[in-house]
């Protein structure tokens, strides 16, 4: 590699991959982890898999270890602005050139796997961001990375590393063509991530059905099961959303887990440090007040039904306007049923994808529901727009939910500026998260430390 690689042309390599589509299985891993000299052994991992709430709660155990001395490291997806977000140390995202330059090594080593495989073969997009992630943290010294799985677990890409410790957050029905078509079936998948004499922790909520299939994975893989309880109601929790209680309970079961294995004393004082500072873009997250505007990429029932569960606490009693955005293989219906009774408007947009519902389909579904104040706007900042009028029209102030889809949250506040989201909050250039701003081109991309303590894999495991 002669030139280093600029963050845009890293961006336009990933983008081109995605002619080749999603491919399951571990073999091209396995090679590409070879040709980057094994990076995922050079460090513990906790892999955390499920339907619904891996971003965050791989976030907070990332900060409940950082906080205990660890030098910790995530990979996250999917984004919602820049690739970049995927990548974090220090639960700082890594700076936009040091992610070109693990792309551009990581596409180099898919350049010598590639070689190797069947001429209708090839290393996908999420793998070489996966290869790139892992190599990057290696490079970085990380002693313990907190890795959220992509759609499922046994052939998911992040399968490479050996974890000391799996999460399963919650099992819903989805990427049901992939992954099986009952609960079982994906709980299964999921559930193969379980590695022998590990740890396996679960959400509280688990149905009964598949607390049964969990209980018998972990004692065929001689594993230690864990189940969270709630959080403390004396615990503040930053991020927004009575759901993200749950998620910070599960956090702390997996992290204190393995700082036991590590042998660091878990402080109370550093756990709630991390509770209360770790915040997740994206979800429940206010970008303006005037008018009260929530973001929130809830992309299925599930999700929804815990938006709807917390935004009481959030709107004050406001009148609720819906900005709403879903692909083509979601559960809209199903969505907007949940959704509906609490809002008074409706638009209807498009997340810049080529799978995106078209608007048309979402207003016939509504009024198949008997909601009529509704309308279509395909653009979905013109759809914004209309609804925070609305809404500044409202008795009191009304508020507006943008959902439905992490592609339309990424679109709306990757032109947060244009936009006046959060403009108070951000330097000149910079977008909410922190990050030069992006135009999005309609492609689809499937939050006070101690010194440094050792990692368990340092100490050797218990």
């Amino acid at each position: 590699m002669s030139q280093p690689w600029s963050p845009e042309h890293a961006e336009r390599h990933l983008r081109s991959l995605e002619l080749f589509g999603m491919r399951f299985g571990l073999d091209r891993m396995h090679r590409m982890m070879t040709v980057l000299g094994s990076p995922e052994r050079s460090f513990d991992s906790i892999h955390v898999v499920g339907t619904n709430g891996k971003t965050s709660t791989t976030r907070m155990i990332a900060a409940i270890l950082e906080r205990h001395g660890l030098r910790t490291g995530c990979y996250l997806s999917p984004h919602l602005v820049s690739y970049s977000e995927r990548v974090q140390i220090a639960e700082r995202d890594i700076e936009t050139h040091a992610f070109a330059a693990a792309i551009a090594r990581a596409a180099w080593a898919a350049e010598r796997v590639n070689r190797t495989l069947a001429e209708d073969d090839h290393v996908t997009q999420f793998e070489l961001l996966t290869a790139a992630a892992l190599w990057e943290l290696a490079r970085r010294g990380a002693q313990v990375v907190v890795v959220e799985a992509g759609l499922g677990g046994r052939y998911d890409a992040t399968n490479v590393i050996d974890s000391t410790i799996a999460v399963l957050t919650n099992v819903g029905l989805e990427h049901t063509r992939w992954l099986g078509p009952t609960l079982t079936d994906i709980a299964t998948e999921k559930l193969a991530v379980l590695g022998e004499d590990s740890i396996l922790a679960l959400g509280a909520q688990l149905q009964p059905e598949l607390l049964d299939l969990a209980r018998a994975v972990a004692a065929e893989r001689d594993a230690q099961l864990l189940i969270a309880d709630a959080a403390p109601a004396d615990l503040p929790v930053g991020a927004r959303g009575s759901f993200q209680r749950g998620n910070f309970a599960l956090a702390r079961l997996a992290a204190e887990s393995y700082l036991d294995r590590a042998h660091i004393q878990v402080r109370e004082q550093a756990v709630r440090a991390a509770a209360i500072s770790t915040l997740v873009p994206g979800r429940m997250q206010v970008v303006a007040r005037d008018p009260l505007t929530v973001v929130d990429g809830a992309h299925n029932p599930a999700a929804v039904a815990a938006v709807v569960e917390s935004l009481p606490e959030v709107l004050a009693g406001r009148s609720l306007g819906l900005v709403l955005g879903v692909l083509e293989d979601k559960d809209a219906a199903g969505m907007l049923a949940a959704l509906l009774p609490l809002c008074e408007r409706a638009w209807f947009t498009a997340p810049p994808s080529q799978r995106a519902l078209p608007p048309a389909t979402l207003l016939s579904l509504a009024r198949q529901l008997g909601f009529e104040q509704a309308a279509c706007e395909p653009r979905p900042a013109r759809a914004l727009a209309a609804a925070q009028s609305w809404a500044r029209t409202r008795d009191g102030g009304g508020a507006v939910l943008a959902s439905g889809s992490i592609y339309l949250v990424g679109d709306l506040l990757a032109h947060a500026r244009e936009l006046g989201l959060l403009a108070a909050a951000c330097p000149p250039g910079m977008c909410p998260l922190g990050m030069p701003f992006r135009v999005h081109t309609g492609v689809d991309r499937v939050g006070e430390r101690d010194e440094p303590a050792q990692s368990a894999r340092g100490r050797g495991r218990s």
